[in-house]
Formats: structure tokens, sequence, C-alpha cells
């Protein structure tokens, strides 16, 4: 299992070549910007809890945990699953320097479409493929992994549905966590032989992996993993991924319509998360905005 150590430059599983760099990776998006900047300057993507554009906020606004704010405020994510040519699936581990959710394990790339980017990243709610969370995937991949645009064609992506969760960052901040996430969250996968330059501000190690070796990996309590990596996986994630050729075909059966939802594992509920709580929590409402966009949009 090819893993990518802090102490090694290089490392090649045969196929595939990763390099780790000794500084941020240069890249037009978050090149020369800290993790505060980008917290401060990224705009988000404000829903309702039927995925219609509400507004927009701050990165770090909308993922302030507090009493005040139990559940941050919804906002869109996408998760990129990447595979190789022989159906194993890229995990990274997220820098320790990262605000929230430091050091976990995860899967390939997750972040947030924006609002304000070039090609437009903001979707309808009903655009069947979400191509502007596609343009916003490969600007990640781009930023995190070093991986060109060009080896991950927007046309490649496949859209799967979506998944609502919440959870507030307690096991790195404890029970009055400042940091959640509170997320629709978009699934988008590809399958192609990619060549990875980490960018140190965002990944600590990343590597392939089959579902085997997967399990045994989560059976590990000596790792962390990122909540909604496992939600998702105990959510369809096992199914799709055992029939990779089928739930990459357009149109595939795997692909959902509805919104999947789920709450985190206990150990993500702060002091201030409140079985009185209801799903409402953290969602911005606001009447007629997803028509005013479209509007907007010409």
């Amino acid at each position: 299992m090819p893993v990518i150590p802090k102490a090694l430059s290089f490392v090649s599983d045969g196929s595939t070549r990763h390099r780790r760099s000794s500084a941020s990776v240069s890249m037009a998006y978050g090149h020369g910007m800290s993790q505060e900047d980008m917290m401060q300057k990224d705009m988000l993507i404000l829903v309702d809890g039927n995925d219609c554009v509400t507004g927009a906020m701050s990165k770090r606004e909308a993922h302030e945990f507090s009493a005040a704010r139990p559940r941050g405020r919804l906002h869109r994510a996408f998760s990129v699953f990447l595979f190789d040519e022989r159906g194993r699936m890229l995990l990274t581990k997220r820098a320790a320097s990262k605000i929230t959710f430091p050091g976990v394990w995860t899967n390939a790339c997750c972040s947030h479409p924006l609002h304000g980017r070039t090609p437009e990243e903001v979707d309808r709610s009903d655009d069947g493929g979400m191509p502007g969370a596609k343009h916003a995937a490969r600007r990640k991949l781009a930023h995190e992994l070093g991986i060109a645009p060009a080896e991950v064609p927007h046309g490649d992506f496949r859209y799967l549905g979506r998944y609502w969760y919440w959870a507030a960052d307690t096991l790195t901040y404890g029970p009055q966590a400042p940091w959640g996430e509170h997320e629709v969250d978009y699934i988008l996968c590809i399958r192609r032989q990619v060549t990875i330059t980490l960018n140190p501000d965002e990944v600590d190690e990343a590597v392939y992996v089959t579902p085997d070796e997967l399990r045994v990996m989560l059976a590990d309590a000596q790792r962390r993993w990122s909540p909604w990596f496992v939600g998702i996986m105990e959510r369809g994630g096992w199914e799709w991924w055992a029939h990779l050729d089928e739930a990459l075909r357009p149109n595939s059966r795997f692909v959902k319509s509805e919104i999947i939802y789920f709450d985190p594992p206990r150990e993500h509920h702060a002091a201030y998360n409140l079985p009185s709580h209801e799903r409402s929590t953290g969602v911005h409402k606001l009447e007629g905005m997803e028509a005013a966009y479209d509007a907007a949009r010409g």
C-alpha cells in the first residue's frame, strides 16, 4: 500500500508518481494565501433544506459553531472520490495545519464550490450533472494535490448525488468546539491515472487502497476519519465502489435525486448540540432567492 510519508521526496507505485513539495504548490487558486486568508475570503453558497441557493457567507462564518449557532450555516460542498485504473480509491490525510478537522483521513478531496468564480461554480439545484461543482473539484484537486486539470477532464466526473450532514469538530477542540461542518455534499467520482504533488498546507499523506485495505484502516483505532467520509461510505459508498464501472456510466442507477440526510456519530456532538435541535437548525431560508438568482444569471 504506497503511502506518501513526510520524510520522502518521491514514492512510486509503478503506475503513478507522487511528489511531496517542501513548499505550497503554486496554483492560481490559493497561491500565497494562508488557511486564515481562505477562511475569510472564500464565499460559500448557502442553501436551504432543498439545496436551493439562499445567499453567500464567508467560509469562516459558515463554519463557526457555538451555543448561538450550534450547527453553523448550511452550505454546499463537494467530495471527490478518485480511483486509479485498478479501481483503488485515493485517500488523503488532511494537513495538521487545517483549521477544521485537521489530521483526519478522508476521500481524495473535500471542499466547497464558491461564489464569484470563473468558470461558474454555482449550480441550480436541478442541474443534473452539477457542472459548477465539477469546476470547483478541478480547481481544488490542483490546489491540494497538484493534479493538472487536463488530467481530470470535466466530462469524466460523474455526479452521484447529495448528502446533507453536520458535525462539530469535537475530536480536535473538545466539547465546546468552535468549528464544524454543515453541508449539502455533492458526490463526484472519477477514474483516472494522475500525477500527484501534495500541497503540505492542505494534505499530509495520500494512499491508494482496495476495499479490503480500507476496512483494515477503518478498524485501526489510532486513525481519525472525517465524519462525512464514514457517513457516505455507510450510505452507499461501498456499493457503488463494488460496481464502479456501472457507477461511472452516465445516468447510472447509482445516481440519486433525493438528498440523503444523516446526523453525525455521538463523538461529533458538542455540548451545545441539544436533542431539541431539529434538522432546520442552521438552515438559512430566504423565499424567492433562487428565482432571483436565476434571473441574475440571465
